[in-house]
């Protein structure tokens, strides 16, 4: 995992030049976000088990995938939707903070897609789990905060998709 800082500085070094005007606007723009990007993270870690909860009720609970026989029906099966989606937030505020979605790619998605094709999750009701998430994230930091961290869960479900 990188921070913003990192990866520009490493992008610059390797082609061995100075940062460029747009790496340095980048890098402004992520000290001025800093502190805004610090208090969503602290609202999101105070309320993830909230966050989560109402991400389940939002977009898969009522659903066939929580009907007997859907993909969600016996409690193990649920635990394990609950702990995937909260693995994605807490991953996907680890990339917030860091300004950068490397993070998601080392720890959450690659491989996803695969495995859960191979144990048969449905990827179109995690996708759509995973923008309820979006949605539900956002009531709680703001609308500026959730554009920042909007971003980080659109890359996820791109990723999925």
């Amino acid at each position: 995992m990188q921070d913003a800082i990192t990866s520009l500085i490493n992008s610059s070094d390797v082609q061995g030049k100075y940062l460029d005007n747009n790496s340095l606007e980048k890098l402004q723009h992520y000290y001025h976000t800093g502190d805004m990007r610090a208090r969503a993270a602290t609202t999101i870690s105070a309320n993830a088990k909230t966050i989560v909860t109402q991400t389940v009720a939002k977009s898969l609970l009522y659903t066939d995938i929580t009907a007997p026989g859907g993909n969600m029906y016996t409690c193990r099966r649920y635990a394990a939707c609950v702990r995937d989606l909260d693995y994605f937030l807490r991953y996907a505020t680890y990339a917030m903070l860091a300004g950068d979605p490397s993070i998601l790619d080392e720890r959450i998605l690659n491989g996803l897609r695969e495995t859960y094709n191979s144990l048969g999750v449905p990827i179109g009701a995690t996708i759509r789990a995973v923008q309820a998430m979006k949605e539900v994230t956002n009531s709680m930091i703001g609308a500026d905060a959730g554009k920042e961290m909007g971003v980080y869960f659109d890359y996820i479900a791109s990723g999925l998709s």
